[in-house]
C-alpha cells in the first residue's frame, strides 16, 4: 500500500484518492497528484496587536491597562499587572495566560500593551 501526503491546508494524515484528485476529509481540500504541496500550501498566521499598536507574539510579557473585573471574584485585577509568557489563541479573548492569584485567564488584546 502506497504511502499518501498529508493534506497541504490542514496538515491532516487522512488523505484518500478519489479518480485523480487526493482529498482531505477533514477539510474538504482537493488537489491533484501531481501538484507539488509547497505550491499548495497557505501560511494563515495569527496577529494579535496590544492596545498601542504593537504586535503580540507568544511568550510575550504584557502589562494591564485597565482594571478588569473578573467573575468569582471580589477583586479585580489591577491597572499595572504583569503577565508573563502569554499565548495566543483565535477568538474574541485572543490571549490565554496565567494572571498572579486569579489562575488561568483569557484576556482581549485591547486591554494589555507588550512591556
Amino acid at each position: 500500500m502506497s504511502e499518501l501526503p498529508e493534506c497541504p491546508k490542514c496538515k491532516s494524515p487522512y488523505t484518500y484518492e478519489m479518480d485523480n484528485l487526493l482529498v482531505c476529509p477533514e477539510c474538504a481540500h482537493e488537489w491533484s497528484k501531481e501538484t507539488a504541496p509547497e505550491t499548495v500550501t497557505t501560511v494563515d498566521t495569527l496577529v494579535v496587536k496590544d492596545c498601542n499598536g504593537n504586535i503580540l507574539q507568544n511568550g510575550d510579557s504584557v502589562i494591564i491597562v485597565k482594571d478588569l473585573p473578573v467573575k468569582g471574584f471580589l477583586k479585580n485585577i489591577k491597572t499595572g499587572t504583569k503577565v508573563k509568557n502569554i499565548r495566543l489563541v483565535d477568538g474574541d479573548h485572543n490571549i490565554d495566560c496565567k494572571v498572579g492569584e486569579f489562575g488561568a485567564m483569557a484576556l482581549k488584546s485591547i486591554f494589555v500593551k507588550k512591556v
